[in-house]
């Protein structure tokens, strides 16, 4: 079974549990990222009906019609054996994807312990944001896997890849932001007035996922209220009570920053600007400034500390002109505008973005379009004026040394519409990479044009054309 694109993979697993209990399922594998999913029927029987059914009547989720077809695979494989207590492992290892908010042991303790008693959490950074989580028993952390894998904590981000552990228990020192021991509350190490807030109140969701038929049960948390992005009363219609995701001075194992270091850069290709246009897609640029001292590394100010995690996600270990970036947070807390010098392409070393209107993550409505991709083969283009062909975009390719693209689409676009967009695939990731790097917010220029047009890159959901 395909789905066409699913707004939430949780109401989505929801919606198949109840559908094919008509069926007479027996099992269902959720595969976010092909936007499918295995179904596994107790009798050929019922499976041949689903087909049938389904062909001669269309299936709407989230908006978005389901087709279903026989897979090649004769039965679904169990990450465990689930009639088995002493298989698999009461800790699970999970790893957030797209985390545009923060994730804390409130968080996920709200996430995990409706479904099994939670015993303890830890939180910590390797690539990216993970945490283990300690359930009661395997059973418990059994149905937790089952029910949240691939499940987005919040509408469209901070999507959850679950893993069993290798440890079969965690030691936790304190409990905070980043570990908490559910079983000794006494562990609690804080200065007076700085206690753990147990209730706390959350928007609901930006409007933009609001209207997909499945109300309030989309995402497992409604967004933060603290967020940067925070929601206008028209957005908020009601509000509900949960645990806050709060903020920490040692979140994600290192203090705070907004500022990162990113090393691993090409010394005649890569400039202030082209930093902006790569990392921009993860959060608002402040300000960009190479460092003397380190030929090829520049300090990247963002607009908070969780922006430089989305970054560091996605960007650390790439290749960009056939070097290896390196994403760290930096020691320093702001970009500070000393030592200006000229790179070898002649532009400064430093460079304020705070005005641009490039930056597109400065209003909630601006983040709520925002799909936080890691890079791929294929760039998804808008801004475009209607005149401008793909042999014109080959050429922009050509004029810009970098790779062209192999492949072509534009999307349908409305009469009266005065851009088009569509999607370009590169023969390669790298190749999608420096593309973005270079192009990212050219000005193409029209004849008897009064203003130019910002053509916009993006990485695409869709893995291939």
């Amino acid at each position: 079974m395909k789905l066409k694109r699913s707004e939430s993979e949780v109401c989505v697993c929801h919606f198949l549990s109840r559908y094919f209990f008509f069926f007479l399922s027996s099992y269902v594998m959720m595969m976010p990222f092909k936007r499918q999913a295995l179904v596994e029927f107790s009798a050929v029987e019922s499976a041949d009906r689903c087909v049938t059914c389904g062909a001669k009547e269309p299936v709407y989720i989230a908006g978005q019609q389901a087709y279903f077809n026989y897979s090649t695979s004769k039965r679904i494989t169990r990450p465990t054996n689930a009639d088995n207590p002493n298989s698999g492992n009461k800790v699970l290892l999970l790893s957030i994807q797209n985390p545009l908010y923060p994730i804390t042991t409130d968080v996920l303790y709200t996430v995990c312990n409706p479904i099994g008693s939670v015993l303890r959490i830890v939180i910590f950074k390797r690539n990216g944001i993970q945490a283990m989580v300690e359930f009661e028993s395997v059973q418990c952390a059994q149905k937790a896997k089952a029910a949240l894998n691939g499940a987005d904590i919040y509408a469209g981000c901070c999507t959850l890849k679950i893993e069993y552990a290798r440890p079969t228990r965690l030691n936790v020192i304190k409990n905070d932001n980043e570990s908490w021991d559910y079983t000794k509350p006494y562990l609690v190490r804080r200065e007076r007035g700085k206690g753990r807030q147990k209730q706390a109140i959350l928007g609901e969701h930006p409007s933009s996922y609001a209207d997909n038929g499945y109300g309030l049960a989309c995402p497992l948390l409604p967004l933060t209220s603290n967020s940067r992005y925070k929601l206008s009363s028209v957005d908020v219609p009601d509000m509900v009570s949960y645990p806050l995701p709060q903020s920490s001075p040692s979140y994600s194992g290192h203090t705070p920053s907004s500022v990162a270091m990113v090393s691993g850069l090409h010394p005649s290709k890569m400039n202030c600007t082209r930093i902006f246009n790569l990392f921009c897609l993860y959060g608002n640029i402040e300000k960009v400034k190479f460092m003397k001292s380190i030929p090829g590394t520049a300090l990247v100010e963002m607009g908070d500390e969780y922006a430089v995690d989305r970054a560091i996600t996605h960007l650390n270990s790439i290749k960009l002109f056939g070097k290896r970036l390196n994403v760290c947070v930096s020691k320093q807390h702001a970009v500070i505008p000393s030592q200006v010098f000229e790179l070898e392409d002649g532009s400064s070393s430093y460079k304020d973005f705070a005005m641009t209107r490039n930056n597109r993550f400065s209003s909630a409505g601006q983040a709520s379009k925002n799909i936080i991709q890691p890079p791929s083969a294929v760039l998804h283009y808008y801004n475009v004026p209607p005149c401008i062909s793909q042999d014109q975009l080959l050429k922009l390719c050509r004029e810009h040394d970098v790779p062209g693209f192999i492949k072509f689409k534009m999307f349908d676009a409305k009469p009266s519409s005065k851009t088009i967009s569509g999607l370009l695939e590169f023969d390669s990731k790298t190749e999608a990479v420096e593309a973005l790097t270079v192009l990212n917010h050219y000005q193409i220029r029209i004849p008897n044009g009064s203003n130019p047009y910002t053509l916009k890159l993006c990485f695409s959901t869709s893995s291939h054309l």
